[in-house]
C-alpha cells in the first residue's frame, strides 16, 4: 500500500480509501460481515475509511463505529454532512444549526470523541458559506474534527469558499471530495487545477463509474438491475437503453487494454485515477470481500505513459461519457425560475 500526504494537513493517508457506502440497508446489510470487510482492508494497509450521516440513514455509520471500537488510533476516519436526516425540517444543509447538530450525531454512531476529516457533502445555496465555514473553524477549534473539507463542489464554489476563508481568517477547506473515473474525466477541466493550486488534497469517489468498470457489465451479457449498485439507478445500468450502448464501447476498448497490460479493468479504472498529480486517494467502495480483494489486486499498478495515452484516445481529457453525480444539480438547472426573468408589468391604458 502506497501513502500520501492529505491536503498538506501532514495526514498520511493511504492511496486507496475505504468507503462504506454500500454497508447498511443499502447494500451490506449484515454488520458482521461489513466488519470484517473493514478488518480485511485495514489489515491490508487501508488507514483511511469513508462514510458519511446519509448512508443507510446513519448505519453505515453505525456499522464503522462498531469495527473501529479497538482499532481507531490507527485510522484517518472521513464523514460528511449535507442531506436530510430523517423527518422535519432544518435537518439538512449547510447551516450552522445543522451542522452543530449533525456532528454530535455522527459523533454518537460513530463511537469516537474526534472526526478527522468532516466534510461538506454538497454545496447549499441557502447557506452563506461563510456561515458554514465559521462553525467548521468553532469545530476545529472544540477538538471535534480535526480538518473539514468539500465533496462534490464546482471550481468556481471552491474558489469562492477560499477566498472567503482568507478574507474572513476562517479555516479553510483542506480537501475535495469529486467523482473521477476514465468514463468522468470532467473535474480535470477546472476542480482539479484549482485543487492542485490550492494545496488541496483530492480524494475521488467512484473510480469504478458506480460498476460499470467493474468488469461485470459487458457489451452481450445481461446485468442484474435488482442487487448492488445497480438496484439503486437501474437507468444508469439498463444495457437496452441507447444512453448505455456508449459506455459499454469504451468498456470493451478497454477490457482490451487491461488484457494487454496483464491486470483487469477494475485495477486499470483505479490505478488511472491515482495517476493524476492531484489525487490523492481513490475510494473504494466494496459490499462483499471478493470485491474488496478484487479492488486491492491493483494496489501498486502504476501506469505508464503508453497505457495513459491510450485510454485519452478512448475518452479524452477533460470529457463525461455520462452524468456521474445523480444525486445533486445545481438549483440554477433544476429551477426554471432562476433562468428567467419576471414578466414585465402591463403598460398603463
Amino acid at each position: 500500500m502506497r501513502y500520501r500526504v492529505l491536503g498538506g494537513t501532514g495526514i498520511e493517508v493511504s492511496v486507496h480509501c475505504l468507503g462504506t457506502m454500500m454497508f447498511g440497508s443499502v447494500g451490506n446489510s449484515d454488520h458482521d460481515d461489513s466488519i470484517r470487510i473493514i478488518h480485511a482492508a485495514l489489515d491490508q494497509g487501508i488507514n483511511f475509511v469513508d462514510t458519511a450521516d446519509m448512508y443507510s440513514g446513519g448505519e453505515s455509520e453505525e456499522i464503522v463505529g462498531k469495527a473501529l471500537r479497538e482499532r481507531r488510533d490507527e485510522v484517518v476516519l472521513a464523514t460528511k454532512v449535507h442531506f436530510q436526516m430523517g423527518e422535519g425540517r432544518n435537518r439538512s444543509g449547510n447551516s450552522r444549526r445543522w451542522i452543530l447538530q449533525a456532528v454530535e450525531e455522527s459523533l454518537k454512531r460513530l463511537g469516537t470523541d474526534w472526526i478527522d476529516l468532516y466534510q461538506v457533502h454538497r454545496p447549499d445555496h441557502t447557506t452563506e458559506i461563510e456561515e458554514t465555514l465559521s462553525v467548521l473553524t468553532d469545530l476545529v477549534s472544540q477538538g471535534k474534527i480535526r480538518a473539514f473539507g468539500c465533496s462534490t463542489f464546482p471550481a468556481e464554489e471552491i474558489v469562492e469558499a477560499r477566498h472567503v476563508a482568507e478574507r474572513r481568517s476562517l479555516g479553510r477547506f483542506r480537501t475535495e471530495q469529486p467523482p473521477y473515473s476514465i468514463l468522468a474525466r470532467g473535474i480535470e477541466t477546472s476542480v482539479l487545477p484549482v485543487c492542485q493550486r490550492y494545496g488541496m488534497g483530492v480524494l475521488v469517489w467512484s473510480p469504478l463509474a458506480s460498476g460499470f468498470l467493474s468488469g461485470k457489465i459487458r457489451k452481450g451479457r445481461p446485468v442484474d438491475l435488482a442487487n448492488g449498485r445497480a438496484a439503486l439507478n437501474p437507468a444508469r445500468f439498463d444495457p437496452s437503453l441507447p444512453v448505455n450502448v456508449t459506455k459499454l464501447e469504451i468498456v470493451e476498448q478497454l477490457v482490451e487494454l487491461a488484457d494487454g497490460i496483464g491486470c483487469t479493468l477494475p485495477e486499470l479504472a483505479v490505478a488511472f485515477t491515482v495517476a493524476h498529480p492531484a489525487v490523492t486517494s481513490a475510494i473504494i467502495g466494496p459490499r462483499t470481500m471478493e470485491q474488496l480483494d478484487a479492488s486491492l489486486k491493483g494496489a501498486a499498478l502504476a501506469l505508464d505513459d503508453a497505457v495513459l495515452d491510450r485510454i485519452d484516445e478512448i475518452v479524452p481529457p477533460g470529457t463525461n461519457v455520462y452524468q456521474p453525480d445523480g444525486a445533486w444539480r445545481p438549483p440554477v438547472l433544476t429551477d426554471p425560475a432562476r433562468r428567467r426573468r419576471p414578466a414585465p408589468d402591463r403598460a398603463a391604458a
